[in-house]
């Protein structure tokens, strides 16, 4: 049966006739298509930090398999945080035969533990999506997704290959997203549930029954993408049933200036780190304030497209273009380029570090999973992909280590974040990436 793109669920509310609109379905397409005031528990969050075009080899850190890190020229920055976060190298990508699909290929694999057929097959939800289900659902916003670099598809967190989170880019528009009209303080003393609220629940419970109907309709792919939409308009319900209750006493929660009301947004340098600089300082604060306890955000993307002001060639085309150095052995400018993105992870680092929680910070309830797609910047390497796990998670983790991997797969350290942030897994990944095997010496 084909129906209009048009089609609505439609049912009554207060004696009015609603609707709720549809996602696009092959039926609509042609045949080509530590403790809170309460005594609970300081939540645990959970997220990413992605950075473009990994290190330059023999500049991040020092190979040689000592248990401590030593930082070198291009990781620098890093250096005062040293004992908030454990360095992961020498892990190995293997590709089961398939091609590798340039800066796409590492990071899939990495934050699914399954290699791409081609670029953009992502079948399986990224390590955030699965935490986002156990532990996003008592909060406003399941996750928040964020790009500094001005487009919303810079995004690399994925249900599967056809269901992107699209990233905010505007720091004017996240903050009013957040902090806009749908926020409510926790620490004031008087709370009323926003009539726009309690709307907007009972309309999307005014189409249920006709739901089971409209889907008696459908083909069994249909059926699939309707099922995976009405979870997640179940899921938006739960939460605008949570905002009809009044929320924890967050002491660490300020509402945040305002940015700037003149922005810019693009891939020059300086705007992409301004845009980064004011997009986290908005995140922690929404963190604290329980807005949400998952999120991600990309600094640039897997072909990194920043470019000095004035310029140009992009950091990626440097990587091609750029001469080695005959005298340094290394390409200097893109070198300089991965410097800047190390200086933006120790910016990212120091935002969390500065919001205090009860004894600790917020970094330190924290898990933020941090990774590039490369491990040699010039020849797009899939092994060696430099990844970081930042913050103990509430004490779940070992910080200050350096684990080199000895080639076992990337997706034992994925399998480590699942189980350190409480999923309950015993093996991660597909083919050769399977594992069963944590990395203890983190695991507290």
């Amino acid at each position: 049966m084909k129906s209009s793109r048009r089609s609505f669920l439609r049912g009554t509310f207060g004696g009015a006739a609603v609707g709720v609109g549809l996602p696009f379905l092959d039926c609509f397409l042609n045949d080509s298509g530590t403790a809170l005031a309460s005594g609970a528990p300081i939540p645990v969050r959970f997220g990413s930090w992605f950075w473009g075009l990994g290190h330059t080899p023999g500049r991040g850190i020092a190979m040689d398999g000592k248990p401590e890190i030593t930082f070198l020229e291009e990781t620098q920055p890093l250096v005062p945080y040293k004992n908030d976060l454990t360095y992961f190298n020498a892990f190995n990508t293997p590709l089961d035969g398939r091609p590798s699909a340039v800066h796409f290929s590492g990071w899939v694999a990495a934050k699914t533990g399954n290699v791409p057929r081609s670029f953009g097959d992502t079948p399986l939800p990224t390590l955030d999506v699965i935490i986002a289900d156990e532990i996003g659902s008592d909060t406003r916003f399941r996750s928040l997704d964020l790009s500094g670099t001005g487009s919303a598809r810079d995004s690399y967190t994925f249900r599967n290959s056809t269901s992107r989170n699209a990233a905010d880019v505007s720091p004017i528009a996240f903050y009013q997203r957040v902090f806009g009209s749908g926020f409510v303080d926790p620490n004031q003393a008087d709370f009323k549930p926003a009539p726009s609220v309690m709307v907007r629940s009972s309309v999307l419970s005014a189409v249920h029954e006709e739901s089971k109907d409209f889907i008696k309709t459908l083909g069994a792919s249909d059926r699939a993408r309707m099922d995976e939409y009405f979870t997640s308009i179940r899921q938006l319900e739960h939460q605008l049933d949570l905002q009809m209750e009044k929320p924890e006493v967050s002491e660490a929660c300020r509402i945040p200036t305002p940015p700037p009301e003149e922005e810019a947004l693009g891939i020059e340098l300086d705007v992409a780190q301004n845009n980064h600089k004011l997009l986290t300082e908005i995140l922690v604060m929404a963190l604290a304030c329980n807005q949400t306890r998952v999120f991600n955000m990309l600094y640039s993307q897997a072909l990194s497209l920043l470019r000095m002001r004035g310029e140009s060639f992009t950091h990626h085309t440097l990587t091609h273009e750029e001469p080695i150095d005959s005298e340094l052995g290394y390409q200097r400018r893109v070198a300089e380029l991965h410097v800047y993105s190390m200086e933006a992870l120790a910016t990212f680092i120091q935002a969390f570090k500065n919001i205090r929680e009860g004894d600790g910070t917020l970094l330190d309830n924290t898990l933020i999973f941090a990774n590039s797609d490369t491990g040699n910047s010039r020849v797009h390497s899939v092994d060696n992909i430099p990844i970081m796990l930042i913050g103990s998670a509430g004490g779940r983790l070992k910080t200050g280590l350096h684990i080199a991997g000895n080639g076992d797969p990337v997706s034992r350290i994925g399998l480590t974040t699942l189980q350190a942030m409480g999923i309950p897994v015993g093996s991660w990944g597909t083919g050769s990436l399977e594992t069963s095997r944590v990395i203890s010496e983190v695991l507290v």
